[in-house]
């Protein structure tokens, strides 16, 4: 069986806008919008209502419809990848684990599993594309006019419009392995813009290398790509495959890639558009300010010049946009989805772990929640340190609180009680300081340095505790079931138990609509 099912690699987003709009989950506005500000206004409500994704057939200044919102809830995202459920997410990150860290097969079954994954590998290498759709359309450097294209600018202090959701394709100098990543583009000119990226990410390393080999550093942006290859590049996991062989394990088949027309770089040959250029090493423009993930205006920053000479784009082509913020946002729902794809993956790597939380409210990577079967004095001190080290978007997590196997890491009541009930200010809080942290987080004292803080909410054992612990207060499993076995016959079978909501929003909204009622 192929990690996810076969032909989502060979799809293109105008299949998935297909899919959404037999589902009931596409509106088409055919009314003009603004893409100044307007359009990423009305996204955002119906992105904050769980509404369906948007198509906006006529954005002013542009003939180019534009996407938005494809991703808004974990549903889609879900069909995104091929699956069904969110569930299926795990048992993908189960057979990523394995290709993670590989041990040798214990039995036949394990033998059998290894060579699947082993010939899902084969089957995702990247598949090349001798009659691109992205090449239907060449504009060459006389005729290129960034301007044509419908950018929006979300917020109102956004220094200019952006590209928010291209992939930015760049490749090693030295060794030609590509890197996928999605940063963000502001536009500088007709022919020019900069791009924002961390100087930790693959597409910075690469300009680094070219700057010291005395070279410019060719990039090409797609836009409008299959949400799939999105979520591939947007997953930060530390094996050593590329991004288009890792989307082929997502897809179950190879990415069909074409190379660029006037650079070495190869992009998705279904992307509705295509930007070719190049960055020369040093040549710098102010980037920012622009509303970001963490729910204000980022600074001003000196980022990497591009200069495009080509776009290349499908006949009637469809722009694909984002917009960042405070939570909920597409950004947000990726991240839940990832959040269940690493579970296995962490599991693997700190074995005491028993599952982990990232909430959306806490911008999906700044607070975790993760339980532990504790076994020994200091454990959950432990657990934290190995969290932090263990992939590379948890560097930036500035808080982690780590609670008993017994206590449900999505229910925000059982944790804030454990925390209330467990943890000594004095004894319980572990900080750090000084460590490398997101640029993007004005709170920290000295930007791009910070603390960290872990939070043991635990039942203390052994020499952590110098009186007699608490019992907690538990019904045994057989009267739970003995109760269960009556609730027909105690007429109570038409009142479900609530299940706990995985965000701390919905847990409030969800409380007031009871009391309203």
């Amino acid at each position: 069986m192929p990690l996810i099912g076969p032909g989502s690699a060979s799809r293109d987003m105008r299949n998935f806008l297909q899919l959404l709009e037999e589902k009931g989950q596409l509106r088409r506005i055919s009314a003009k919008v603004d893409p100044d500000l307007e359009l990423a206004a009305i996204s955002d409500r119906i992105l904050g209502m769980g509404g369906p994704a948007l198509l906006f057939e006529n954005v002013i200044g542009s003939n180019m419809p534009v996407a938005v919102n494809l991703l808004g809830t974990l549903e889609r995202v879900v069909w995104s990848m091929g699956l069904n459920n969110a569930e299926e997410l795990e048992t993908l990150g189960e057979k990523l684990a394995l290709l993670q860290q590989p041990r040798p097969p214990k039995n036949l079954g394990e033998t059998r599993d290894f060579a699947n994954i082993l010939w899902d590998l084969i089957k995702a290498l990247p598949d090349t594309d001798l009659t691109p759709p992205c090449h239907q359309k060449i504009i060459h450097k006389e005729d290129l006019n960034l301007y044509d294209l419908p950018l929006i600018r979300p917020w109102p202090k956004d220094a200019n419009k952006a590209i928010t959701l291209g992939l930015v394709i760049t490749k090693d100098p030295e060794n030609g392995i590509p890197n996928v990543g999605v940063y963000r583009l502001q536009l500088q000119s007709k022919n020019t813009m900069t791009v924002h990226w961390l100087s930790v990410r693959g597409g910075a390393r690469h300009l680094r290398k070219a700057a010291e080999m005395g070279k410019k550093l060719e990039i090409a942006i797609a836009i409008g790509v299959h949400p799939l290859l999105v979520m591939a590049a947007a997953t930060p996991i530390p094996v050593q495959l590329s991004e288009w062989l890792f989307a082929g394990l997502y897809a179950g088949e190879g990415v069909r890639l074409t190379r660029c027309k006037t650079i070495d770089v190869k992009v998705p040959s279904h992307s509705e558009i295509v930007l070719e250029g190049t960055i020369t090493p040093g040549e710098e423009l102010e980037d920012g300010p622009f509303g970001d993930h963490m729910g204000f205006y980022g600074g001003i920053e000196s980022s990497p010049l591009i200069r495009f000479q080509c776009i290349t784009h499908r006949k009637n082509p469809v722009f694909l946009t984002t917009f960042s913020g405070r939570p909920p946002k597409e950004e947000a729902m990726l991240a839940i989805a990832l959040n269940r794809i690493y579970t296995p993956i962490l599991r693997q790597q700190i074995p005491e772990i028993v599952d982990f939380f990232l909430p959306m409210e806490a911008l999906s990577y700044k607070l975790a929640v993760i339980s532990i079967e504790k076994a020994y004095p200091g454990q959950a001190k432990r657990a934290a340190m190995a969290f932090w080290t263990a992939l590379p978007q948890f560097t930036y997590t500035k808080f982690v609180v780590v609670v008993d196997s017994t206590i449900n890491v999505r229910d925000p009541r059982q944790v804030i009680w454990t925390i209330a009930s467990q943890v000594d200010p004095q004894r319980d809080l572990f900080i750090l300081e000084n460590t490398p942290f997101d640029s993007l987080d004005f709170a920290s004292e000295k930007i791009g340095l910070g603390g960290r803080l872990a939070i043991d909410a635990t039942t203390k054992i052994g020499p952590e505790k110098r009186h007699e612990w608490g019992e907690a207060l538990n019904r045994s499993k057989d009267l739970q079931a003995k109760i269960d076995l009556r609730w027909e016959e105690l007429g109570l079978s038409d009142l479900k138990t609530k299940e706990a909501d995985p965000s701390l929003f919905g847990y409030i909204m969800n409380e007031l609509l009871r009391e309203k009622n």
